[in-house]
């Protein structure tokens, strides 16, 4: 290990404290604490550490969610005796066809097969992540929130050796306040990363690495997410409900809708917009406004109470996107890189199972003492595992989706997943990433949104508040602009610049007249979604990691 680290830039950093573990996993969430856990349970003498930069175990973590305990049974085969938050099974799935005032219901034998939640549970995922960190500090792992892993080490020879921490306390000036507290170093033997979609040091590695080379770009969704108290009598706790149409189609975007019915008359209600949308005026936020005022699902939420609000990127490209997994030094796991099953609508499963894996062959390569070295047996045993299987049998749903839409894409699922088995001969291609896909604001017709009516549908402001978003003011930004003129010198022009509505969280502002106009970046609000660090058209935006834990504060999400 090399006593001199350096930065990307393979500049000298100054000293920092730093700390050795054999190996150290970057996110707690279902993938980096199922890697935590099974690493602890091969060899209990194993030094783990996993750092997370939300205030809490759980404070970041978003999900629908519907949880297939697949993976979760391989970890824990007595998880319900371990008291398990999953105590909402699947009791009845609708799978709805919306146009604006009515629905169709899509008979469950002409559905794809992978909508059906028979054996599913309805969970707050955030929760499902705060057993699983219980269990890993039982095991002996030390796991430490609010600290945001913001730099990798490298060594002398390139690899990755470890990360360090941010420094606490700088200034919007980059000066050292009172409160200034140096970051420390995590050396690590190997490092898992498993920040989940668009991890902003996966994205590094990618790129350092080239894990993408041959590969098709990654797509993305935009989740949106609303709990609601709901009045005991319109409640049906397992009820899951699935729709597509309306209201994206109505902008030639594509997405869908979720309603979920946990137990205590609470509801989920949320909307994914693919981020693939050609109009630059959609705002995927007021669209799930919208969306909310259908009769299907209003019939829920009226006379309930909106409790909770989120918003984050969901990875969909599947197996023909998924970055080499493995590089010098480390690993990739769940989101970052792209475990999801967009098929199934759901990544919990197989992000840990991908954590299950590596941590077995992080422990075989420990055994051998091995350390700072690629692993490409994690390919191998990644690709012989039941996550594999199923990404591959499922691999062609988002490029068709994309191709040809809800409808055609759908009609396309059922034949390759549910008559060929995920068999068919070929893969389908979708090679042109989602920031590329904008028109031309004066191309495409404007949208006009209702205003929100404070019953179903609110504003932007109002709906960060539920979200607990707080971050020191005093901080350098980290929405990172590299050329602050794009916004309004292109941006604004050609797109009416988007970030203003793609953005789910007011974070954007185009203010000022004339030569004074300017893109005011409203930090303050960001709920971490990546949504401007996937959508800019001009790939300008870079988000990187604010002091450890600033953001959303989701209590049941």
């Amino acid at each position: 290990m090399s006593s001199n680290p350096t930065n990307q830039d393979n500049e000298q950093v100054p000293e920092r404290e730093s700390m050795p573990y054999d190996v150290v996993i970057i996110g707690a969430g279902p993938s980096g604490l199922s890697t935590a856990c099974r690493l602890k349970q091969l060899d209990p003498e194993l030094s783990v550490c996993v750092l997370e930069k939300g205030s809490e175990v759980g404070a970041h973590i978003l999900s629908g969610a519907v949880i297939e305990p697949r993976a979760l049974e391989e970890l824990f085969p007595n998880w319900q005796e371990l008291g398990a938050p999953l105590s909402t099974p699947v009791t009845e799935d609708k799978i709805l066809l919306l146009q604006k005032n009515s629905a169709k219901a899509i008979p469950a034998f002409l559905a794809p097969k992978t909508l059906n939640n028979h054996g599913n549970y309805i969970v707050s995922l955030g929760n499902v992540c705060r057993f699983l960190a219980e269990q890993a500090e039982e095991l002996g792992v030390e796991i430490f929130p609010g600290f945001a892993a913001s730099e990798i080490l490298y060594n002398e020879q390139g690899a990755v050796m470890g990360v360090a921490t941010g420094d606490m306390g700088i200034g919007k000036n980059g000066e050292q306040k009172s409160s200034y507290a140096q970051g420390m170093e995590l050396h690590a033997k190997f490092t898992v990363f498993a920040e989940g979609c668009r991890g902003h040091l996966g994205k590094e590695l990618i790129s350092r690495f080239e894990l993408d080379k041959g590969k098709e770009p990654q797509h993305y969704g935009l989740g949106i997410k609303e709990l609601w108290q709901v009045d005991p009598s319109k409640a049906k706790p397992g009820l899951v409900v699935h729709t597509a149409g309306w209201p994206l189609n109505e902008h030639g975007a594509n997405g869908g809708g979720f309603l979920y019915h946990l137990e205590g008359n609470q509801v989920v209600v949320g909307l994914v917009t693919d981020l693939s949308y050609s109009n630059p005026h959609l705002s995927p936020f007021d669209e799930f406004q919208r969306y909310k005022h259908h009769p299907e699902i209003a019939q829920y939420l009226e006379g309930g109470e909106r409790i909770a609000y989120g918003a984050r990127a969901i990875t969909k490209g599947g197996l023909q996107a998924q970055p080499t997994m493995h590089f010098a030094g480390g690993l990739l796991v769940g989101d970052d890189a792209g475990t999801l099953n967009f098929a199934k609508i759901k990544g919990s499963h197989t992000a840990m199972k991908s954590g299950l894996v590596a941590a077995e062959v992080l422990h075989s390569a420990l055994t051998a003492q091995k350390e700072h070295c690629d692993l490409p047996e994690y390919a191998s045993a990644y690709k012989a595992s039941w996550a594999y299987e199923e990404l591959h049998a499922q691999r062609n749903f988002g490029p068709a989706q994309h191709k040809w839409g809800n409808i055609l894409g759908s009609a396309y699922a059922f034949i390759d997943i549910n008559i060929f088995g995920g068999k068919l001969p070929w893969t389908l291609s979708d090679p042109i990433p989602d920031h590329a896909t904008l028109k031309k604001a004066s191309e495409v017709p404007a949208i006009t949104y209702p205003k929100p009516d404070g019953k179903l549908s609110f504003d932007k402001l109002s709906s960060v508040f539920l979200s607990n978003t707080n971050h020191e003011e005093d901080q350098p930004g980290h929405l990172k602009l590299a050329d602050s003129s794009i916004p309004i010198a292109r941006n604004l022009p050609e797109f009416d610049e988007p970030a203003q509505r793609y953005c789910p969280a007011g974070v954007y502002e185009v203010v000022g007249e004339g030569a004074d106009k300017c893109l005011q970046i409203n930090a303050q609000n960001c709920v971490h979604c990546k949504t401007c660090d996937i959508k800019d058209p001009a790939q300008n935006i870079t988000w990187v990691v604010p002091e450890g834990g600033g953001g959303p504060n989701y209590p049941n999400m």
